[in-house]
């Protein structure tokens, strides 16, 4: 078992990462003086592969746990889902000594987060993150939400969980597209922060499946990113500074997922498009030299994520889309940039004109590679 503190002023607390955690949920959140009354959120998926091992370790901790089931997908991370936890938080006479717990990827991480942000101003809330994405990044930091019908994230709340809960087990059934979207946020890790991280992941053949991992790259991908975003989030909780900086990849990133309706792309690929535009607006300011940018790429093509943009996206909408996002300062965009593998800088001084002729690149070459596999 690794335990990772994540120090934070008002509320310190513990991300363990450990095999087989999910049947110890409620012995650890036993160690935490929690009222008695928890509201188990998940959707119906993963609430059937583990649901009921929860539900038991719960109960034998002396804990009173009812679950609510949403729909699973970022569509549905709305304030209509946030109602029916409130719902359910009625029907079970949550208190404010109450628990939350999310048993889920991001999307009910984040649900779960803003509901116990906001019932009863505020309650406690435990993370149980069983998406690799989750595990590494959605789950840790206290960065709660929901999607507006115009972007991403905008309408949430900063509530730090009073526990992560990582049990490296349950990403066995994770299907294999989904945890390739939680390798491009431990690529990130590796870009702005660690370089050694960056480098134990070159040396792997794949990157693509979990199964061509071996279980040390495995550990030390969690344990590494982990530490990474407790390490971040410890320095700057709110985001004043230096939190920003995981924010790579997402400028464009979120823009992209936004306007293909979160159908075509998940949060993970649209990130690794994010990351290869950053990755060339930084060579384009001569910031980032070209080879650490091809480094990056082939590392993001190693994991099956996409480098291009996804047919059909409309450039100039994305340009706007950049204007409505939660890290625009004074009206302009402030984009994370990287300066060398684990390390990076945020600019707004990124001229639209210069993002428009990245993103035109990463657009037509889609279509010259569709035309070049057509004639092989």
């Amino acid at each position: 078992m690794h335990v990772i503190d994540v120090n934070i002023p008002q509320q310190a607390y513990k991300i363990a990462i450990a095999s087989s955690g999910l049947d110890r949920l409620g012995e650890w959140m036993g160690e935490l003086q929690l009222g008695k009354k928890v509201l188990l959120v998940s959707n119906p998926a993963i609430f059937k592969q583990y649901g009921e091992r929860a539900i038991a370790s719960l109960q034998s901790a002396g804990f009173d746990p009812t679950s609510c089931i949403l729909p699973a997908g970022e569509q549905y991370k709305t304030l209509t889902s946030v109602q029916k936890i409130y719902n359910a938080a009625l029907e079970k006479r949550l208190e404010r000594s109450s628990t939350l717990v999310a048993l889920g990827g991001g999307v009910i991480g984040d649900m779960t987060g803003f509901a116990a942000a906001t019932w009863l101003r505020g309650i406690n809330f435990v993370q149980v993150p069983t998406t690799l994405l989750a595990m590494v990044d959605a789950s840790i930091g206290g960065k709660t939400g929901v999607n507006h019908p115009q972007g991403k994230n905008l309408i949430g709340a900063f509530h730090q969980p009073r526990l992560v809960l990582i049990d490296p087990q349950v990403l066995q059934t994770l299907p294999a597209r989904e945890f390739r979207a939680g390798m491009a946020e431990v690529i990130k890790y590796g870009v702005i922060w660690d370089a050694e991280l960056f480098a134990q992941m070159e040396q792997s053949k794949r990157l693509d499946q979990m199964r061509y991992l071996d279980a040390d790259l495995l550990q030390s991908i969690l344990n590494r990113s982990c530490q990474a975003k407790a390490d971040v989030v410890s320095k700057d909780e709110k985001e004043a500074g230096l939190r920003a900086i995981l924010n790579y990849g997402h400028t464009i990133g979120h823009a992209v997922e936004s306007l293909t309706g979160y159908r075509v792309v998940n949060h993970g690929e649209a990130v690794a498009i994010g990351m290869v535009a950053a990755g060339q607006i930084a060579v384009a300011l001569e910031m980032f030299s070209p080879a650490d940018a091809s480094r990056q790429d082939a590392l993001i093509q190693k994991a099956g994520l996409p480098t291009q943009l996804p047919p059909g996206i409309d450039i100039a909408a994305i340009i706007d889309t950049l204007q409505t996002d939660k890290k625009v300062k004074d009206g302009q965009v402030r984009f994370v940039l990287p300066t060398q593998i684990g390390a990076v800088e945020i600019s707004d001084k990124v001229a639209e004109e210069m993002i428009r002729q990245v993103l035109q690149k990463m657009a037509v070459e889609k279509s010259n590679d569709r035309a070049s596999t057509k004639n092989e």
